[in-house]
């Protein structure tokens, strides 16, 4: 009668494991399917619409365990308001774009830019830019923002792959965003684990700097590749196309230096942003004689444009009208649409139970040191992907196993170097994810475009797991662990 009673009880609990999974395969499932159909297209759309129909696969599975679509919804809507703050900067952004474009500091730095740096060493000087703005302002969405874009601009201009260049300015911001003392995954990885945060820094260096010395390879590599596809006369002709329609100068810079300046002494970054905007807009009514030209009221009209629906460019030169044409808050909306059915759903897969079951399949079997900081970075890629913020990605897996790791005897800086490794450097590349929705929106490549390029993302969780594995930089407070993974009753989760 027991062995019965224990049986029914194990396929009790495997059944509502199923369950628990079965939104998370359904949506991977219609993913793939409308990847295949609509490829870049997925996220102005379908992707929205397969988060929208699982969340409310996960609310049946809710009701069907007790809860009220009431309660369900309310769940939800408090985990798409936690999202706003994200809502607001993405549409800040959107505004900077289109700002920066009519008063002349995007096309300053694109020109500059043609003229300063080397073709044969472009892909490379791009990472460099980005880690070392990013490590000095601690933010990649601000380095993406400001001279991500014009980098990439640049390459779309020179017959270069806007792609990789998307991939060089996400790894540097995401060095960046890692490393920086300023940084705010950086903060709350060392915050939440109650790691002090210059000890956090050092212990990350294990695992960043095997992913820089990757990423300054590839990129090298590309470099040399691509430096032969530029057509020079074509640079020319758009140099000339700028110079042209903008009246070029160093003042240009004045919104960027007062956004950095701002984002280096801890500024929100709505603040930041909006005061670069405000700036540039100031600068360009100053320097750009031909947005006076029909008189300041049709001069204000041409700002609030730009900032709002976004900037038509009409300097007689194709390539670099496509470009310039762009900006605006409204062109930010698919991302906000986007993010808000992500949130949806991971309100949904939290408030019915499945995010609990999952994480706990994830937890099961973690009997070493080493296999409890693999479990750790599971579940932060996880918390990537159904609960799409960076900042969740850390802060959810960081409460959870806090715990768990001072009961292993292990020193908190392990746990917090697996949330960055997994957690901050992932989110990118996850299209649903806030991070992967902001730079595709901001750059104009897709996710699915840059994701391979990104060297810098991708190196790092492999490189974690591959010191985890070899028992390197894996410390005891207590005593030494037995941290191998390799016995049979703890095998390791395999390197992807």
């Amino acid at each position: 009668m027991d062995n019965d009673l224990k049986r029914s009880e194990l396929h009790r609990t495997n059944s509502e494991m199923l369950l628990s999974v079965s939104p998370l395969l359904v949506l991977a499932l219609i993913l793939a399917g409308v990847i295949s159909i609509f490829g870049d297209g997925t996220t102005s759309g379908p992707a929205q619409l397969a988060m929208i129909l699982t969340a409310v696969m996960a609310a049946g599975i809710g009701i069907y365990r007790g809860h009220s679509w009431d309660d369900l919804e309310t769940s939800s809507t408090a985990v798409i308001g936690r999202a706003m703050p994200i809502v607001l900067i993405i549409l800040v952004i959107g505004m900077l774009i289109g700002v920066w474009i009519v008063s002349g500091v995007i096309p300053a730095m694109i020109y500059y830019g043609l003229n300063a740096i080397s073709p044969d060493i472009f892909y490379l000087a791009t990472f460099m830019i980005c880690s070392l703005v990013a490590v000095c302002v601690g933010s990649s969405w601000t380095t993406a923002g400001t001279v991500g874009l014009a980098l990439v601009s640049i390459a779309d201009l020179s017959g270069l792959s806007p792609s990789i260049a998307a991939g060089a300015v996400i790894s540097g911001g995401y060095f960046g965003d890692k490393l920086s003392p300023l940084s705010d995954t950086t903060n709350l990885a060392a915050g939440i684990t109650y790691t002090a945060l210059f000890d956090h820094i050092k212990n990350l260096l294990w695992t960043t700097i095997p992913a820089v010395l990757i990423a300054v390879i590839g990129f090298y590599i590309f470099s040399i590749g691509g430096s032969d596809k530029i057509d020079m006369a074509s640079l020319e002709r758009i140099s000339s196309a700028i110079y042209a329609e903008y009246q070029i100068s160093l003042l240009l810079f004045i919104p960027l230096v007062v956004t950095f300046t701002l984002a280096a002494y801890r500024a929100p970054a709505f603040i930041s942003l909006l005061s670069g905007s405000i700036v540039a807009a100031i600068i360009g009514l100053m320097t750009q004689t031909d947005l006076l030209s029909g008189g300041w009221t049709k001069a204000i009209e041409i700002l609030i444009n730009a900032s709002t629906t976004g900037y038509v460019s009409n300097t007689g030169n194709i390539d670099l009208d496509n470009l310039l044409s762009r900006g605006g808050m409204a062109s930010m909306l698919n991302t906000v649409w986007l993010i808000i059915s992500a949130m949806f759903f991971g309100g949904m897969m939290e408030k019915s139970g499945c995010l609990k079951d999952i994480v706990n399949l994830i937890l099961s079997g973690a009997k070493t040191g080493a296999a409890l900081m693999q479990r750790a970075g599971l579940t932060s890629l996880v918390s990537n992907i159904i609960t799409p913020d960076q900042f969740l990605s850390i802060s959810v897996p960081g409460q959870m196993y806090r715990e768990k790791f001072k009961e292993a005897g292990l020193e908190s800086k392990n746990l917090s170097r697996v949330l960055e490794d997994f957690g901050t450097v992932v989110s990118p590349l996850v299209p649903w994810n806030t991070c992967g929705a902001y730079m595709a929106a901001t750059l104009g490549v897709a996710t699915i475009a840059y994701l391979p390029y990104c060297l810098f993302n991708l190196a790092n969780p492999i490189i974690s797991l591959i010191l985890i594995n070899l028992n390197i930089q894996v410390h005891s407070v207590k005593s030494k662990l037995t941290t191998s993974v390799g016995d049979k009753s703890d095998p390791p989760i395999p390197v992807f």
